[in-house]
C-alpha cells in the first residue's frame, strides 16, 4: 500500500487530528458537514431501578424513516416497520436479564440505503447503571482560540454526570441536564488543560448507585509549529483509474507528517516519514470514494504538532457537471447596449470558456481565480453581429479523462426596440355592474416601467411597475381600446412597441351605489344648509314684529341646533351605517390535555404514567404540578406534541391533584383539568360537563374520566340507581337526555369503574345542576371570510340579534374566550366583531357565540369549524366518472388523505363557507353533487383535518376543475397537418369556439384530467404537441367556456382520433348487395378507412397491377368473361403523405359460374331442361297416335255420301274444341240429324 496507516499512537493521532481540525474550526477558515449517527437511549417506568422494565428508543437525526434495526452484539437483528413514517420507535425489553446483557446499536433506513449505525450502548447485569460514551466535538466561536465541548452520554434521562480528570480526586465539573446527554465546555483550550478525562452517571435518588467509568479521553494542545501547505499533481479534479499525488511541505526538517480526510476520519487517516521537509502521498489509482476534503500536518516524538494546512478538495468524477449561462440584464438587448454572460459552474477552481456557435475558438476565458459573482464575461456595444446562440465550457489547466457534460446556451437577440408585451384582462373583458377590471401587461425578462395608453382618448396614461392597471366604468367612462409598451432599466428613454389592443366593454353610463349614495348624502346637506337659513330669517322677522323675549329666542335656538345635529346624525348614518364595535381575540394558549395509563386495567395503581399532551405544535415542553405547587418534573415535547410522566405503583405519596401546563416559546399555557388521585382501589375523580339546557331539545352530558377501557354510570341526586349506563368508550363518554323537560332538572354526577368484576369505582364527580332558564334566541354567527384559514391568516368573526344592548360571549370549543360588553350608543340591532389578527396553529376548533341581558342569555349560536391548513400533507381530489359531465347528472368527489380518522371538507372556489363536511373512519371520503347545472362548474379542491387537536388540517388539495357542459354551442377540432403522424414529429390540435375570450379545454378519452387549457384573445385556441409518442394515440375532443360566473361550458366537439405511427391503420372492405354474381349484374366493393381525405386502391390477387383507384372507396366489379372471380384486397395513402401507404385490408372473396353457387344453378338448369325433354318426347307421342288415324278417316270419306262425311267432319271438328260435347254415333242411327256448316 503506497498510504501508510499508524500502528502505535493511532488514537493519540486522531485526538490530536480533531484538536488541530477544532483549532482550524475556530479561526472561522471552513465549516464541514458530516452525516450525524441515529441516537440511541434508554426509558425505563422505574426511575430508582430501570433495569426491572427497559426500553430502547432510537430516532433518526433529521428525516422520517420507514424501518429501524437494532443490532445485539452484530449478530442478532430486530427489525420494526411503523405504520406510516417517523422519526422515533420504541424496542421493548422488559427486565433486564442475563439473556438481554450485550452491546446494542441502531440504524434507520434512508432512500440510499442503512444509516451509520447509532454509539454503542452496553447492558450489564441488573443492579447497574450502563456505561457512558464519551467523545469531544468543536464549536466555531468568534474569539480567537479553541473552545472544546466534551459530550458524555449516559442513555437514561434525569441522571446526574461527573466529569472527572486524571490527578484530581473529586469531580472537575457536574451537570444534571433533562435528556440523556450532558455538555462539558472548555473555553480557550491552553495546555493546563491536557490531560485524561474520564465521564460517570448515577441516579439523582439514589447517589450510591454509579455507572461503570467511560473510556478515557486524552486531550493534546496542539498548534506549536507553523501549518504546512498541501499541493495536488496533476491537479485536485480527477477521473476514476488516474493517479494523484498530494505532497504536503512544511519548513522543519525530520517531522512525520500525517494526511486525513475530514469526511472519514476514523478509516482515512495515513502518516509517512519525510524526505527532507516534505511527505508525498500517492493514489495509484483514484476511486469516485476518494472524493472529499484533504489537509495535512505534522509532528515530532512528542506528537507536539503543527497547525493544519489550508483544506485542499479532492474531486474524482468521470463526468463534469452541467454548466449554465444567464444574460444580464436580459437576453433580448438593444443595439448599442452592453450586456454580461454570466456562466455558472458546480465546480470550484476551474476555468470557464465562452464559446458561439458556428465558432470554433472560445471568444473570452476565465481562468479559476477570476470567477466569483461579480466576474463575467462582457460584450460592449453590442450589433447585429452580436446576435447569436452562447453557451460556456470548462476550461482545465491539465490534462485528465473527464467527458465534459452538456450545457445550457442562450440566444442573445439584438433589436432597435424591445418587442411588445401581452395584455389581458382579468376577470374578463366585459365590465360588470359595480366591479373593476385588471389590466395585465407581462413581458418574459425584468422591466423598469410599463405603460398603458387608451386609443380613444390622447391624453390618457398611466404608469406601473408591476404591469396591473385597475380601470373602472363609472359613468361609462371605462369602455374602449386599450395597449401597452414598457421600458427597460438599460434605456430608459426608449419604449418597447405596443402589445395587441385591447378592447374593454360593458353597459355605458350605469349608476352604481357608491354614486346614488354620494348623490344623496350631498342633497341632504343642501337641504339642511337651506332650512337652517330659513329658520335663522324667521328668527330675525319675529323678533322685529313682535318683540320676542330672550329666553324663547334661546329655546328656538336649542331646538334648531338640535335639528342640526339629528340632520348630521342621519347624514353619519346614511354614510357609514351601524357602527359594530370589532373586539381582538387575545388567544390564550391552548390548553392541554391530561390523562393517565396503565398496564394493568383491572389494578390501574400498580403502574401509572400520567401523559399530558398539546393541541399546539410549536409547544417546546410540558410541566406536570401536584396541588398547584411543586414542580414534578419536565419532559420536552415528543413529535406527537405530548410526555409522559411514569409515576410506577400508586403510593401515599402519590396522592394529590395533579394537572399540566405546555410551554411555548413566550407563553404558558392555562392549566389542564385537575386529576385527582385518591389512593388504591379508588380510581381518580371524574369531571361532568354539559352546555345549557333547552326546553324541548337534545342535551349531552359529558363524562370526562383520565382512563381508557373504565365504563361510565351516570346518577341523579335522589336516585338510588344510575340514570344511564355505558360501556368502555375511551377515556369520556356522552349521556344524552332527548327532550329537555321539567322532569329533567336537578343535580347530577357521574363515576366510572372498571370493566370486570369485581368492580373499582371510582369517586363521584363534582356535581352537576340542570335548570331549564327562560332564553333569547340564538344568534347569527359566521365569519367574514372562509372558515378555511392558512397560518397568519386575519378572521373576524360576526356575532349579532335583533335585540338591542346586548353583551357577546365567544366560545371556543365550550370555554369562553372573549367577551363585548353591550353598548347603549348604538340604537338598533346588536352585533360583535371579534377579530383574531394572525391565525396560529391551535387557534382552530368550534367557534360559538352567546349573547345575554343581565339575567337572561341566549341559546348558543350554531357553531362554525375554523379549520387552520398547512398541517399536513395535501391529499388529492378526483372526480368520478370525470371532470367533464352533462347537466343534471351526478357527479362523485373522492378527497384522499394520509391519514385515518380525519374529517374532510369540500370547498369551490368563490364560495365562502365548504360545501360539505365528512367525517370518515377511513383515509379518504366522497362527497356527491346530484344533479348538476351551471353553477356546479368551477374550481374544487379539499381539506381533511382532526377534531381532536384545533382542527389542524392539511394543506388545500390541487384544484380540480368540474366543467358542466351542454350550455354553449359545440366547439370544432382539426388537427394540423393531419391525423397520422409519425413519432417524433409534431402536431397542433386547433379547437375553434364560437365565443370570444373563452378558456378552451382538451380533453383525451381514457384520461380523466384535461391535458391542457388555454385563454386565447380570439375564438381559437391552439394545442401543440411537440414530438409526439405512440401513447399520444387516441381519441381527443375539446370544450370551452366562460370565466364568468356561472361557468357555462360548451358541449364536446365531435371526437377525433389521432394515430401516431409510422403506417396507417388498415381499412375494412365490403360487398354490395353480396359476394356472389348474379347474370348481367355488378358488385361494388366499398373500402372505408378511419381517416379523411385519402385515396383507396383495389388489388387482386393474382394480378400485378392494382385494378382500380378511387376517392371515395367504392369500386365496381363485373364478371364478364369470369374475369370478377378471385379474393380483393384494398389500402389507401393520404394526400398529405402519398409516398406512405396502409397495411391491406383483410381479403374478399367474390365468387360466380366458377364457383360453389354455380354449381347449384348448373343442377337446376339440369332439371329443368329434363322435364322440357319428357314433356316433348310425351306431346310427340301423342301426336304419332292422332296421325295415324288420319288414313283410315280418309277411307271411310270414300265409301260413304256426303251425309256421312258431314258428320265425320263435324264429329272431328269437335274433337278440336275443348268443352263441347260430342254427338255418339248412336244418335245418328235413330234418324235425328242435325246439319251443320263445314268450314273449309
Amino acid at each position: 500500500a503506497i498510504l501508510d496507516r499508524p500502528g502505535e499512537g493511532a488514537t493519540m493521532l486522531r485526538t490530536f487530528a480533531i484538536l488541530l481540525f477544532c483549532i482550524r474550526l475556530s479561526l472561522g477558515k471552513t465549516s464541514i458537514g458530516m452525516e450525524s449517527q441515529p441516537e440511541l437511549w434508554i426509558e425505563s417506568n422505574y426511575p430508582q431501578a430501570p433495569w426491572e422494565n427497559i426500553t430502547l428508543w432510537c430516532r433518526s437525526p433529521s428525516q422520517i424513516s420507514s424501518k429501524f434495526l437494532l443490532l445485539k452484539d452484530k449478530t442478532q437483528m430486530t427489525w420494526i416497520r411503523p405504520s406510516y413514517k417517523t422519526f422515533q420507535v420504541s424496542f421493548f425489553l422488559g427486565a433486564l436479564t442475563e439473556s438481554n446483557t450485550g452491546l446494542y446499536r441502531c440504524c434507520y433506513w434512508k432512500e440510499t440505503g442503512w444509516s451509520k449505525p447509532s454509539k454503542v450502548l452496553e447492558l450489564e447485569a441488573p443492579g447497574q447503571l450502563p456505561k457512558p460514551i464519551f467523545w469531544i466535538q468543536a464549536e466555531t466561536p468568534p474569539l480567537p482560540g479553541c473552545n472544546v465541548n466534551i459530550l458524555c452520554h449516559g442513555w437514561l434521562q434525569d441522571l446526574v454526570f461527573m466529569l472527572f480528570k486524571e490527578g484530581y480526586a473529586e469531580p472537575v465539573d457536574y451537570q444534571v441536564p433533562t435528556g440523556t446527554m450532558a455538555i462539558f465546555s472548555i473555553d480557550n483550550m491552553t495546555p493546563e488543560n491536557e490531560g485524561v478525562y474520564i465521564c460517570r452517571t448515577h441516579i439523582q435518588m439514589l447517589p450510591t448507585l454509579w455507572s461503570e467509568p467511560s473510556n478515557p479521553l486524552k486531550l493534546v494542545v496542539a498548534g506549536l509549529y507553523p501549518k504546512p501547505t498541501l499541493t495536488a499533481y496533476p491537479g485536485p479534479i480527477m477521473a476514476p483509474g488516474e493517479s494523484l499525488n498530494l505532497r504536503c511541505q512544511g519548513p522543519i526538517y525530520g517531522m512525520t507528517f500525517a494526511l486525513m480526510k475530514l469526511e472519514d476520519l476514523e478509516k482515512s487517516f495515513y502518516h509517512k516519514k519525510p524526505i527532507k521537509n516534505e511527505a508525498h502521498f500517492f493514489f495509484r489509482s483514484l476511486k469516485i470514494q476518494d472524493t472529499g476534503h484533504y489537509l495535512c500536518f505534522y509532528y515530532d516524538g512528542s506528537y507536539r504538532g503543527s497547525l493544519l494546512s489550508d483544506i485542499l478538495k479532492i474531486w474524482v468524477t468521470d463526468t463534469f457537471p452541467k454548466t449554465w449561462l444567464l444574460a444580464r440584464p436580459s437576453p433580448v438587448v438593444q443595439m448599442g447596449q452592453n450586456v454580461s454572460l454570466r456562466c455558472r459552474g458546480r465546480v470550484d477552481g476551474v476555468g470557464l470558456a465562452l464559446y458561439k456557435k458556428g465558432e470554433d475558438k472560445p471568444l473570452q476565458f476565465l481562468d479559476a481565480t477570476s470567477i466569483n459573482d461579480t466576474k463575467s464575461f462582457f460584450l460592449n456595444n453590442v450589433t447585429y453581429h452580436d446576435s447569436g446562440i452562447y453557451s460556456c465550457h470548462y476550461l482545465l489547466p491539465w490534462k485528465t479523462s473527464i467527458k465534459m457534460a452538456t450545457h445550457n446556451s442562450v440566444e442573445l437577440v439584438v433589436v432597435d426596440k424591445p418587442p411588445k408585451p401581452s395584455l389581458s384582462a382579468w376577470p374578463s373583458t366585459v365590465f360588470k355592474l359595480g366591479k373593476a377590471i385588471t389590466l395585465q401587461c407581462r413581458v418574459s425578462h425584468p422591466v423598469l416601467e410599463f405603460s398603458l395608453e387608451w386609443e380613444e382618448r390622447a391624453t390618457f396614461q398611466k404608469f406601473s411597475a408591476d404591469g396591473d392597471f385597475i380601470i373602472t366604468n363609472v359613468e361609462g367612462k371605462g369602455i374602449g381600446t386599450y395597449s401597452c409598451s414598457y421600458r427597460v432599466e438599460a434605456h430608459p428613454n426608449i419604449w418597447s412597441h405596443r402589445s395587441e389592443p385591447l378592447k374593454l366593454m360593458g353597459p355605458a353610463g350605469f349608476l352604481t351605489w357608491n354614486y346614488v349614495l354620494n348623490e344623496a348624502i350631498r342633497l341632504s346637506l343642501i337641504m339642511q344648509l337651506v332650512a337652517l337659513l330659513l329658520v335663522v330669517l324667521w328668527i330675525r322677522w319675529k323678533c322685529r314684529r313682535l318683540r320676542i323675549r330672550e329666553a324663547w329666542l334661546l329655546g328656538t335656538a336649542q331646538g334648531v341646533t338640535m335639528l342640526f345635529i339629528v340632520t348630521a346624525l342621519l347624514c353619519c348614518g346614511l354614510c357609514n351605517g351601524v357602527l359594530t364595535e370589532e373586539t381582538e381575540i387575545i388567544m390564550p394558549t391552548p390548553k392541554p390535555e391530561l390523562w393517565a395509563e396503565t398496564n394493568f386495567p383491572l389494578a390501574p395503581w400498580k403502574n401509572l404514567t400520567l401523559w399530558c399532551r398539546s393541541p399546539s405544535g410549536s409547544t417546546k415542553e410540558f410541566v406536570l404540578l401536584k396541588d398547584g405547587t411543586g414542580w414534578i418534573a419536565t419532559r420536552p415535547a415528543s413529535e406527537q406534541v405530548r410526555a409522559a410522566f411514569p409515576l410506577g405503583a400508586l403510593t401515599q405519596s402519590h396522592t394529590g391533584s395533579y394537572h399540566c401546563h405546555s410551554w411555548e416559546e413566550m407563553a404558558v399555557s392555562e392549566p389542564s383539568e385537575a386529576l385527582e388521585l385518591v389512593g388504591r382501589d379508588i380510581l381518580p375523580k371524574p369531571v361532568i360537563s354539559a352546555s345549557p339546557p333547552i326546553r324541548g331539545q337534545e342535551l349531552q352530558i359529558r363524562c370526562k374520566g383520565w382512563l381508557a377501557g373504565m365504563s361510565f354510570a351516570l346518577y341523579k341526586e335522589g336516585e338510588q340507581e344510575p340514570v344511564q349506563q355505558l360501556g368502555a368508550v375511551g377515556r369520556e363518554a356522552f349521556f344524552t337526555i332527548q327532550r329537555m323537560e321539567d322532569k329533567d332538572e336537578g343535580n347530577y354526577s357521574c363515576r366510572t369503574h372498571t370493566e370486570k368484576r369485581p368492580f373499582k369505582w371510582s369517586e363521584p364527580s363534582e356535581p352537576l345542576e340542570l335548570v331549564i332558564k327562560e332564553m333569547y334566541p340564538k344568534p347569527f354567527f359566521k365569519t367574514w371570510t372562509s372558515p378555511v384559514v392558512t397560518p397568519g391568516a386575519r378572521v373576524t368573526f360576526n356575532c349579532s340579534t335583533p335585540h338591542q344592548h346586548m353583551s357577546f360571549i365567544l366560545y371556543k370549543d365550550g370555554s369562553e374566550i372573549a367577551a363585548s360588553d353591550r353598548s347603549w350608543a348604538n340604537p338598533g340591532a346588536s352585533a360583535a366583531n371579534f377579530l383574531i389578527i394572525s391565525v396560529g396553529i391551535g387557534d382552530g376548533g368550534n367557534y360559538s357565540c352567546r349573547y345575554y341581558d343581565f339575567a337572561i342569555w341566549s341559546e348558543p349560536s350554531d357553531p362554525v369549524e375554523l379549520v387552520v391548513t398547512e398541517f399536513y400533507p395535501k391529499p388529492t381530489l378526483l372526480a368520478q366518472p370525470g371532470p367533464v359531465v352533462l347537466p343534471g347528472k351526478n357527479v362523485t368527489l373522492r378527497c384522499q388523505g394520509i391519514f385515518q380518522g380525519m374529517r374532510f371538507a369540500l370547498l369551490q372556489e368563490r364560495t365562502q363557507a365548504p360545501l360539505q363536511f365528512q367525517s370518515a373512519s377511513g383515509n379518504s371520503a366522497d362527497f356527491l353533487l346530484h344533479s348538476v347545472s351551471a353553477e356546479d362548474s368551477g374550481n374544487y379542491s379539499c381539506i381533511y383535518y382532526e377534531t381532536t387537536m384545533s382542527n389542524r388540517g392539511s394543506y388545500l388539495s390541487t384544484p380540480l376543475m368540474i366543467w358542466v357542459t351542454g350550455l354553449l354551442p359545440k366547439p370544432s377540432l382539426l388537427v394540423q397537418p393531419g391525423p397520422m403522424v409519425a413519432p417524433g414529429e409534431n402536431m397542433t390540435l386547433q379547437c375553434q369556439g364560437e365565443l370570444p375570450d373563452s378558456t378552451f379545454v382538451l380533453l383525451k378519452e381514457g384520461t380523466q384530467d384535461p391535458l391542457e387549457q388555454q385563454r386565447p384573445n380570439g375564438y381559437r385556441a391552439d394545442f401543440w404537441m411537440p414530438v409526439v409518442r405512440g401513447e399520444d394515440s387516441g381519441i381527443y375532443s375539446c370544450v370551452y367556456y366562460l370565466d364568468s360566473a356561472p361557468l357555462a361550458a360548451s358541449n364536446h366537439s365531435d371526437s377525433l382520433e389521432i394515430w401516431v405511427t409510422d403506417k396507417p391503420p388498415k381499412p375494412s372492405l365490403a360487398a354490395w348487395p353480396n359476394t356472389v354474381f348474379q347474370l348481367g349484374k355488378d358488385i361494388t366493393l366499398q373500402c372505408r378507412g378511419p381517416l379523411p381525405g385519402v385515396e383507396f386502391v383495389l388489388e387482386q390477387e393474382g394480378e400485378e397491377a392494382p385494378q382500380q383507384f378511387s376517392e371515395d372507396g367504392d369500386f365496381i366489379i363485373n364478371n364478364m368473361e369470369g374475369k370478377g372471380i378471385g379474393n380483393y384486397s384494398c389500402s389507401y395513402r393520404l394526400q398529405a403523405f402519398p409516398n406512405i401507404w396502409s397495411e391491406p385490408s383483410d381479403p374478399l372473396e367474390l365468387v360466380g359460374a366458377a364457383g360453389p353457387a354455380a354449381q347449384e344453378c348448373t343442377v337446376g338448369n339440369i332439371v329443368r331442361s329434363s322435364l322440357i325433354v319428357v314433356v316433348v318426347v310425351a306431346l310427340g307421342v301423342v301426336l304419332a297416335i292422332e296421325w295415324k288415324k288420319w288414313p283410315r278417316l280418309r277411307t271411310r270419306g270414300s265409301e260413304t255420301d256426303g251425309r256421312d262425311q258431314t258428320i265425320v267432319l263435324e264429329e272431328c271438328n269437335q274433337e278440336g274444341e275443348p268443352g263441347t260435347s260430342t254427338n255418339s254415333p248412336s244418335s245418328t242411327s235413330q234418324g235425328i240429324s242435325v246439319e251443320l256448316p263445314v268450314p273449309i
